[in-house]
């Protein structure tokens, strides 16, 4: 008798969960999505012609199985990339090609944007770094805009009007930008640090400062945080960064700059300018060519071509439970229509405090609380077509950035993308700049319900107030809000555990995702969760439900080291 799976959510681990389905199981998926758009945070947003990318995303993984998953979809652009102007380094090896994308590329900012603070040891060893390709298997396009083009990745910090390398490592331009009065106090401040340690550690702010010392945690970390979380870091868990940030050693740095001083003074030059660390930084990552929505779309295509099928505009609203079985979900469209979705499997990507709000069945109180207790933060882009920026490379031309943090506390603005440098194909007029600028806020914030147009002037005025662009250079923009972005480490979730021990005592309901498990993966990760999942499934039906929750624990794939 065929077999059913009702998958909520068209993100990326709805569709991974359903595409892996059609190609290994007999299990059909049935996708409900609540909105109008396929691919969740991950999709593309089109506006007259250009495109936006929501929070941005490098198509990189450690897992190669993610890796050729995606290559399989999209093969990459193997004539080269207009805008790099070169062929891409792809050697043969038989029948297969390495694609020169960085292993060390990190996985997710640990503060959202924040990046490997610095000092961290994942971003600077002390040894020669040396970049191992990623061996995958590549098959010609059937379709050539189907393809993945190889970017170069330089992202910044913007801060006292300058630019700091992301992330912020001692160079030459580092400590002229900071001054020698700030840069004194930075590292009087970490030797205090060193001998006087507050304990116990009680918030992430405690735990920042024993590890970098107030001074540099007051220059490039408070801030930016704050912002993204809108919680001071003195009410954030130490255990939060504990489990977020690791491998961190300001001491690591020190060493590294004295290292490359050292090897400055040996071979009779002392320039310790950042031309090569500027190499250095710019790595590449493989990127649709229109977009993260164009691959994702592009599998929702394949599910429904397989068998699948994808129901848009319909929420879930009900989930009915006997025992520890789902049996249905009940779903609303637009109009108010109502429809029972029955099935033998149950994948969710809904936010947990809405799961369980939907739940017919009894829930203890204190799993409530904990439910009702999570906290989101949600997401605001506002695209700008501009003329001109104001600030440039040094040769006059556009910064070649991807992504800038903004670090000025007298703007509530938190990222600026130029998507130009994502992909040239996302902008219509390439005469023109296509940026984004990033908001992190709450749905209940004055900035949330301000209007359209109302925002768009507020974020001109912000990019003109630190001086990115003039005002009158900006001939269209755009507003995008996005609910329940990035699920918060804070608010009731010490007690997460609770939660996770209701939920998981349903046979056969799977959390997957980002929001589906109120954990802040990233796109591969959530990718894993689904394909956990349907391991279990392809091989025999058991599903270990406690290795989906150790995927992206401790930033770490859990993957044997090769």
């Amino acid at each position: 008798m065929p077999r059913t799976a009702v998958i909520i959510g068209a993100g990326p681990a709805g569709l991974t969960a359903a595409l892996e389905l059609l190609r290994r199981t007999d299990i059909k998926p049935v996708v409900l999505e609540a909105s109008g758009e396929i691919g969740g945070i991950s999709r593309t947003i089109r506006y007259k012609g250009n495109r936006m990318d929501i929070g941005g995303h490098r198509f990189f993984s450690k897992s190669d199985r993610v890796m050729q998953w995606w290559m399989d979809l999209m093969p990459p652009d193997i004539e080269g990339d207009v805008a790099l102007g070169e062929k891409q380094e792809i050697t043969y090896q038989g029948k297969t090609r390495k694609i020169a994308v960085p292993a060390k590329l990190e996985e997710v900012p640990v503060l959202r944007g924040a990046g490997q603070l610095p000092g961290s040891d994942a971003e600077e060893p002390e040894e020669e770094t040396h970049t191992p390709d990623i061996i995958v298997e590549v098959h010609a396009p059937d379709d050539a805009d189907l393809v993945m083009l190889i970017r170069p990745r330089k992202s910044r910090i913007y801060y006292l009007r300058k630019f700091f390398d992301y992330p912020i490592k001692l160079t030459g331009t580092t400590l002229k930008n900071l001054g020698v009065t700030r840069t004194v106090r930075v590292g009087m401040s970490y030797l205090q640090s060193r001998f006087k340690q507050i304990t116990p550690e009680k918030s992430l702010e405690d735990f920042l400062i024993n590890r970098f010392g107030r001074e540099l945690y007051l220059t490039f970390v408070k801030s930016y945080t704050e912002k993204v979380w809108g919680t001071p870091c003195n009410e954030i868990s130490a255990e939060w960064g504990a489990q977020r940030i690791k491998g961190l050693s300001l001491t690591t740095a020190v060493k590294h700059f004295v290292k490359k001083l050292f090897e400055k003074k040996q071979s009779g030059s002392g320039d310790v300018s950042q031309k090569d660390t500027d190499t250095s930084l710019i790595e590449r990552f493989m990127y649709p060519k229109f977009g993260p929505g164009q691959l994702w779309e592009h599998v929702a295509d394949l599910v429904a071509k397989q068998g699948g099928e994808i129901h848009m505009g319909w929420k879930v609203a009900g989930i009915h439970v006997e025992g520890e079985t789902v049996k249905s979900v009940t779903a609303v469209n637009v109009a108010g229509e109502r429809r029972e979705f029955a099935g033998d499997y149950f994948f969710s990507t809904m936010p947990m405090r809405e799961l369980v709000q939907a739940l017919d069945c009894a829930v203890p109180a204190n799993v409530k609380e904990v439910s009702d207790g999570l906290q989101y933060r949600d997401f605001i882009t506002v695209g700008l077509l501009a003329d001109r920026l104001k600030v440039k490379e040094p040769d006059g031309g556009l910064l070649k950035d991807t992504w800038i943090y903004v670090q000025e506390p007298d703007v509530l603005l938190g990222r600026l993308q130029i998507f130009n440098n994502w992909s040239p194909y996302l902008v219509s007029d390439p005469a023109k700049v296509w940026i984004g600028l990033e908001y992190f806020c709450y749905d209940t914030d004055e900035l949330w319900k301000m209007d359209d147009e109302a925002l768009k002037k507020f974020a001109v005025s912000e990019v003109a107030k630190i001086g990115i662009l003039d005002a009158d250079s900006v001939s269209d923009g755009h507003v995008v809000r996005v609910p329940k972005t990035y699920p918060a480490y804070f608010g009731t979730y010490s007690r997460f555990g609770e939660l996770r021990e209701f939920t998981d005592s349903f046979e056969n309901l799977f959390l997957i995702g980002r929001n589906g498990m109120h954990k802040y993966n990233n796109q591969d990760h959530s990718m894993l969760t689904a394909m956990t999942v349907v391991d279990g499934l392809a091989a025999g039906g058991v599903v270990d439900k406690a290795s989906l929750w150790e995927i992206n624990t401790e930033q770490e794939y859990h993957e044997e080291k090769k």
